[in-house]
C-alpha cells in the first residue's frame, strides 16, 4: 500500500511573531470545505510551478495576485497561506479563465478561486462581506423583483467610465420607454415586469438552494429586508389564489 501522509502543514503560526496564533480548528474547517467541493479534484491536478498562469493573468499585471500562488497553497495544503489569500487576493481574480486555458497540467486556478470565494462566504469572512457590500442594492433588486438592473439605477455619477455616452441617460427615459411596443417594458422600477407567481418561485429556488442562508451570513440587514418583502408577496399571492377559488 502507498503511504497516505498528508501535505497539510503541521505547524500553525510564526514562533517569532507577536501576532496571536490562528485557530487551527477554524483553518482546517475552511480547508476541508474547499477540499470537499466536487470541483476540487477535477481542477487541481498538481502544479509544475511553471508560472504560465500568472504570466498570462490580466489581474496579475495590476494587483498583488498570482494564480500560481493560489494553486501552490492548495496543493501543499498551506492552511495559513490559504486563509491569508482569502482575506484579499482571491477577490482580485476576474474569472476570465485564461489560466485554465494556458495551464499545461490542465489546472484551473480560476475555478479553485471560485470555490474559495464560496467558502469565504460560508464562513462569513470579513473580506467576503466587504467585497459584496457594494452589490447589496443589486441583490435587493434581483431577489425582490427578479431583475438585476433597472433604468432608475443608472446614474452618471455611478457610471462615469461610460464616458460621453453616459449623457444619454439624462434623456426622459420614462417617456422613451413608453414608446416601446411591449407593455412589459414600460417601467422604470425594473428592467421588465415579473408576475407575482414567478417572483415567488424564483425566491423559493434561492431559499431552497441555500442562497438566502449565505446572504444572511454576509448581510443580515439586507436578508431581513428581502425576507419582509417576500413574505408580503407570498401573502398577496395567497390572497389572490383565495379570490380565484371564490370566483369558481
Amino acid at each position: 500500500m502507498h503511504a497516505t501522509a498528508s501535505r497539510k502543514q503541521q505547524h500553525i503560526g510564526d514562533p517569532l511573531s507577536p501576532q496571536p496564533v490562528l485557530d487551527r480548528a477554524r483553518l482546517e474547517a475552511i480547508f476541508n470545505d474547499i477540499q470537499a467541493d466536487a470541483r476540487y479534484d477535477h481542477e487541481l491536478n498538481g502544479c509544475l510551478n511553471c508560472g504560465i498562469c500568472t504570466a498570462t493573468c490580466p489581474a496579475a499585471q495590476y494587483y498583488d495576485f498570482s494564480p500560481r500562488e493560489i494553486v501552490q497553497l492548495l496543493w501543499t495544503e498551506n492552511l495559513e497561506g490559504i486563509y491569508d489569500a482569502m482575506q484579499e487576493k482571491i477577490w482580485a481574480c476576474a474569472q476570465c479563465y485564461t489560466c485554465a486555458a494556458r495551464c499545461p497540467f490542465r489546472n484551473s486556478p480560476g475555478s479553485l478561486i471560485m470555490i474559495m470565494r464560496e467558502v469565504a462566504i460560508k464562513h462569513g469572512l470579513q473580506s467576503a462581506k466587504d467585497v459584496l457590500r457594494p452589490f447589496s442594492r443589486v441583490m435587493l433588486k434581483l431577489i425582490s423583483t427578479g431583475n438585476q438592473l433597472s433604468p432608475d439605477m443608472i446614474t452618471a455619477d455611478h457610471f462615469a467610465d461610460w464616458g460621453p455616452n453616459i449623457s444619454k441617460i439624462d434623456a426622459p427615459l420614462k417617456l422613451l420607454r413608453q414608446a416601446i411596443p411591449m407593455p412589459t417594458l414600460n417601467t422604470m422600477q425594473t428592467a421588465w415586469e415579473v408576475n407575482l407567481k414567478t417572483s415567488i418561485e424564483l425566491y423559493t429556488i434561492w431559499e431552497m438552494t441555500g442562497v438566502l442562508k449565505q446572504l444572511e451570513i454576509i448581510d443580515e440587514n439586507l436578508f431581513d429586508v428581502i425576507t419582509d418583502i417576500m413574505d408580503e408577496k407570498r401573502e398577496d399571492y395567497e390572497d389572490w389564489r383565495e379570490s380565484q377559488d371564490g370566483n369558481e
